[in-house]
């Protein structure tokens, strides 16, 4: 199975909108997905603000379809 990455990164806020968590379980998760290799961390400023976007490595992209078609035979049996 081919996953599409519908978003090829995302900043913080994005990913707490999307995810509707609040910023301490965000970045607990985040840091635990950067140190698996699963996702790349960029900070930088746009204007006088700082930007930290992440995207998944191409670890992260294979773990992640791992996952799905493991879930996946789980919901066929």
């Amino acid at each position: 199975m081919s996953i599409l990455m519908v978003n090829e990164d995302a900043d913080f806020n994005r990913l707490k909108e999307l995810l509707e968590v609040t910023d301490g379980n965000l970045a607990s998760h985040l840091k635990a997905l950067e140190k698996a290799e699963y996702i790349l961390v960029v900070k930088q400023f746009i204007g006088r603000k700082p930007n930290t976007r992440y995207s998944a490595t191409k670890e992260g992209k294979q773990a992640f379809t791992k996952h799905i078609d493991a879930l996946e035979k789980l919901i066929r049996k």
